[in-house]
């Protein structure tokens, strides 16, 4: 008597991860304030050479300033419309990961209850025993300190 092959299982070759965290892992601290370090020293070159702490002949923008001034008004403006842009470009991903979420909790809201409805399970059984657990949960949250 031969045994017949038993069907392997399905497996995961990797876990799924959240793109937010797998971002923020390859970030690194130095990468969240490099601009600014490069404005320090930006900044700090254009006062000592202006303040003529290296020779008077270097100084092209006397105190107060003004070209810095101006730079750093442009500069300012420039940086808040890409910042403008980058939340707008990134409003519409959210857009589409929503719709695709929302697409594929439909199809395995479809799949459950054809699945349910074939072994006969009782749908309005198991909804009420979810919405059992969801107001369980809620009121545990609620009195948290």
């Amino acid at each position: 008597m031969t045994q017949e092959p038993q069907p392997q299982q399905p497996t995961l070759h990797h876990r799924a991860r959240h793109e937010t965290v797998v971002f923020s892992r390859l970030r690194g601290s130095q990468d969240r304030v490099s601009f600014v370090y490069l404005h320090v020293g930006w900044f700090a070159v254009w006062i000592v050479l202006n303040a003529g702490l290296v020779g008077s002949a270097l100084v092209f923008d006397d105190f107060p300033f003004g070209l810095l001034t101006m730079i750093v008004s442009l500069e300012a403006i420039f940086l808040s419309t890409f910042v403008m842009i980058s939340q707008n470009r990134e409003a519409m991903r959210a857009e589409v990961r929503a719709n695709l979420d929302f697409e594929t909790n439909l199809t395995a809201e479809v799949l459950v209850r054809a699945i349910a409805k074939h072994t006969g399970v009782d749908m309005a059984a198991v909804n009420e025993m979810v919405r059992a657990e969801i107001e369980r949960t809620e009121q545990q949250l609620a009195t948290r300190p």
